[in-house]
């Protein structure tokens, strides 16, 4: 990295190397001596202007391969079956909370407290914020059982997770 801005500041400061004649322009973020017609290109009118290119470093190989590295099957077996458990756990968690709304609901016509017997419009909100979260805990339930049926089917061998 060092000997790459020794170099940039060289080639800025060595007369001769540059061909100064040449207009520069800029192309969005790039430099270029020749633009393109399609681009909103502009001159770079102050020839005292110098345009710094600094190469950045290069991914090494090594590093984008073992990310993509392969699962041995008895490591993903276990991940499955951990993953159906949490998401099993998940699901009966969200049916137990949907039949106490359900019950607190009951069809449209929850319950009035003593202070929505006065205040009509507190009732009216209580009513929607619990139409809403049912609504919310019915579509957990649906997606917490689409998210069971894309896991693979794992034979049951009586040990627990």
């Amino acid at each position: 990295m060092r000997d790459v801005a020794l170099a940039s500041l060289c080639w800025v400061t060595m007369p001769g190397w540059a061909n100064d004649s040449q207009p520069i322009y800029r192309c969005g973020n790039a430099y270029t001596n020749q633009p393109n017609a399609t681009q909103n290109c502009k001159l770079v009118s102050n020839t005292a202007q110098r345009v710094i290119v600094i190469e950045g470093t290069r991914v090494q190989g090594s590093q984008v391969t073992s990310a993509s590295a392969k699962v041995d099957s008895v490591d993903q077996r276990q991940r499955d079956v951990q993953a159906q458990a949490v998401l099993q756990a998940e699901l009966q968690r969200a049916q137990r909370r949907q039949a106490d709304l359900q019950i607190e609901w009951r069809n449209g016509e929850p319950e009035r407290r003593a202070d929505e017997f006065r205040q009509p419009q507190k009732y009216q909100e209580r009513v929607a914020q619990l139409r809403d979260a049912l609504q919310r805990v019915e579509a957990d339930v649906a997606g917490l059982q689409r998210e069971l049926s894309r896991l693979p089917v794992i034979a049951s061998t009586g040990v627990k997770p």
